[in-house]
């Protein structure tokens, strides 16, 4: 791997978007006449890899972090109970309130800035829904595990215990790495958020030589700059970092970085 920094630019233009029959997830129809709803259909999904009907051989993964799905889902509708196995999966909540429910017991709603993670391990059912008056938008993260086969797990943290504000908040961590953090999986990769208030404030993050990291620019228009230069952001545009370096993240913006091992692999398409 060369050790000079590089950054691949992902418009938002360049990820799949999927508006499902509400039908494929036991929803009611749409409601049009809604004054709530912000979108005609009940769930807007922005696929970063292959995903469901959407299946790209030159974009399946990025390192271990082979989904990140964007969802934007309308009051009082969601994902009926689905299984799950051999995945660390990890969601932020943006904005609204996500109820969780699994066949391990746990049943939860969380708000702006959490973030639950499940091992699905063997296996494991779970339902996500919306069942409040406003829109529920979260990002939607699959990792490849350490092994298959664990036992299932759940874990969450609520948003309003870590300061994002102008400083990088360290949401999930390997479960052996002995760094703390609310929430620990089983997969070597860590999960940072930063809500970055305006041009004048910026955040640095350091990534380290066999590391790699994807980027996502939740909301606003955040700047990324390092020894590659320097990239502006739109909402929902994304990135792949790579190479030893100090990037500098500017606001305005809301920006989530997953961190991994480099591997080589990446977006050959764009």
């Amino acid at each position: 791997m060369s050790s000079k920094s590089s950054l691949k630019h992902i418009p938002n233009k360049y990820l799949t978007v999927s508006e499902p029959n509400p039908i494929y997830f036991g929803n009611g129809m749409n409601e049009a006449k809604n004054p709530n709803w912000t979108n005609k259909n009940w769930l807007k999904s922005r696929f970063h890899f292959s995903f469901a009907e959407y299946y790209n051989p030159k974009n399946t993964n990025y390192g271990v972090l082979r989904v990140m799905n964007d969802d934007l889902v309308q009051p009082k509708r969601g994902f009926g109970t689905h299984p799950h196995s051999n995945a660390e999966i990890c969601t932020y909540v943006v904005h609204g309130q996500l109820t969780h429910q699994d066949s391990m017991g746990t049943k939860e709603s969380l708000g702006p800035g959490s973030i639950q993670f499940m091992t699905a391990g063997t296996g494991i059912r779970h339902s996500e829904h919306n069942i409040h008056g406003d829109p529920l938008r979260f990002i939607q993260m699959w990792l490849t595990p350490k092994k298959t086969g664990l036992k299932p797990n759940y874990g969450s943290m609520c948003g309003s215990k870590i300061d994002t504000k102008n400083k990088w908040g360290h949401l999930v961590s390997s479960a052996d790495e002995r760094v703390e953090t609310p929430v620990k999986i089983q997969c070597d990769a860590n999960i940072f958020v930063s809500q970055i208030s305006s041009d004048k404030d910026s955040v640095d993050f350091k990534l380290k030589k066999g590391r790699q990291a994807y980027l996502l620019a939740v909301e606003g228009t955040p700047v990324v700059s390092g020894g590659f230069g320097t990239q502006h952001f739109a909402q929902h545009d994304a990135a792949e970092l790579t190479g030893a370096d100090n990037f500098k993240v500017s606001g305005p913006g809301h920006v989530l970085i997953v961190e991994m091992a480099y591997d080589g692999s990446g977006r050959s398409d764009i």
